[in-house]
């Protein structure tokens, strides 16, 4: 077996790890994160959530099922790097087409292996989420150091617009349509749709710059808010128009990015996480059931409630905004994070998490028929109001004969 050249990644603090080249070999800068999904890899890979992240893997064996043409939550790999402990040598699955990193290779992706992942990822813990540089053509810590520290930081990064899709696309629903959905592509994963579709909804995928006019013009029953990187506070654009399709009370459910859009858009601020969460084993409740699920996350900034500080239980009152009282539905039970909202008077619900979720868990899943019966009872609310409309019509009609 041919020996990989050697690489070095450097913090932004100044720690150092040396490993081998995995991937493609060259330079690379982004902010350092960890993913502790033990499987997946390649969905993560793909997910444009990921746009400008160094992705540490928790998990020590990556790549021992090959990659494959169908598992691919995008059209291209998304990471700016990759760090692993102990690659495959071979993959190995009766679904794959190809090894980790040839594809890695294929498409530029500067990565590293043979790192202590647990001492790395017990720093990231520790010191929080930082911007970081892996080189395998200079093995100079000082001098990458220095390239490190001159690279963008992920706060006020503003990254919608160099994921999402250049032309609207269609999605259509499988089996008997039902309804129409307008999605908002601020970084979408092709999962979103296949669940949608799944419960015969037709979605049409918009660019992030997209008007109301936009939206409205394909027909749309109800609207979606799609994942996505960088920082919300810039996203000046999608939150006006969150705030416009809440004043239209068309209904809206956002996922992850999109979470955070909305809680902009009802007067809530955001601010960035320590380290995130990363991974496929986040417990959150639902307050409305009373129970637990197992998720999938990836985000390193969340909502910030009145109320609520880091660490500290949420309310569950009912707060006031300009669009009517909102509650937190959803909170994470390994730090109190706001993992979801509810908006009691327009028809509106947000997740902070993934129940889309590919490779699993699949506890929410059923958050996509909550948005379809909120399309529905929305339509029979609009029919039963016509219907009143009419019969106060009919009935002057007959007043004035």
């Amino acid at each position: 077996m041919t020996r990989r050249p050697s690489a070095i990644l450097v913090l932004e603090d100044g720690r150092t790890f040396h490993g081998e080249a995995y991937g493609s070999v060259g330079e690379t800068f982004g902010e350092a994160v960890f993913n502790t999904g033990m499987t997946g890899y390649q969905e993560t890979l793909t997910d444009p959530s990921y746009h400008r992240q160094v992705v540490v893997q928790t998990a020590p064996h990556i790549g021992n099922t090959g990659v494959n043409d169908e598992d691919d939550e995008s059209g291209r790999i998304w990471v700016a790097g990759y760090v692993v402990r102990d690659p495959a040598r071979i993959g190995s699955n009766w679904r794959a087409t190809g090894g980790l990193e040839d594809r890695l290779a294929a498409e530029g992706v500067v990565g590293i292996s043979g790192v202590d992942t647990r001492a790395l990822t017990r720093h990231l813990r520790e010191r929080g989420a930082m911007r970081v540089g892996i080189s395998s053509v200079d093995d100079d810590p000082r001098a990458l150091l220095a390239r490190v520290r001159q690279s963008p930081q992920m706060v006020g990064a503003d990254l919608s617009a160099e994921v999402t899709t250049e032309k609207p696309y269609v999605v259509e629903a499988v089996g008997e349509h039902r309804f129409t959905v307008a999605a908002l592509d601020l970084g979408i994963k092709r999962n979103v749709p296949r669940r949608l579709a799944a419960r015969g909804v037709t979605t049409h995928v918009l660019p992030a710059g997209s008007s109301i006019e936009d939206l409205l013009a394909t027909g749309a029953d109800a609207v979606f808010f799609s994942p996505g990187p960088g920082d919300p506070a810039t996203a000046h654009g999608p939150v006006a128009l969150a705030r416009e399709v809440l004043r239209r009370q068309v209904p809206l459910f956002g996922i992850c990015f999109g979470s955070q859009i909305l809680g902009r858009a009802l007067g809530f601020g955001t601010y960035k996480l320590g380290y995130g969460h990363r991974g496929i084993n986040q417990p959150v409740l639902d307050r409305a059931t009373g129970k637990v699920e197992v998720t999938s996350h990836n985000h390193g900034f969340a909502v910030q409630v009145p109320g609520a500080q880091a660490g500290v239980v949420v309310p569950d009152e009912v707060i006031e905004t300009e669009f009517g009282g909102v509650q937190v539905s959803h909170v994470c039970l390994n730090d109190n994070v706001v993992e979801g909202l509810r908006a009691r008077d327009v028809p509106a619900f947000t997740v902070q998490y993934h129940p889309e979720a590919a490779a699993g868990p699949h506890d929410a899943d059923y958050l996509f028929d909550r948005f379809a019966e909120l399309i529905e009872g929305r339509g029979l609310d609009r029919k039963r109001s016509e219907g009143r409309g009419l019969d106060r019509q009919q009935s002057e009609g007959g007043k004035n004969a």
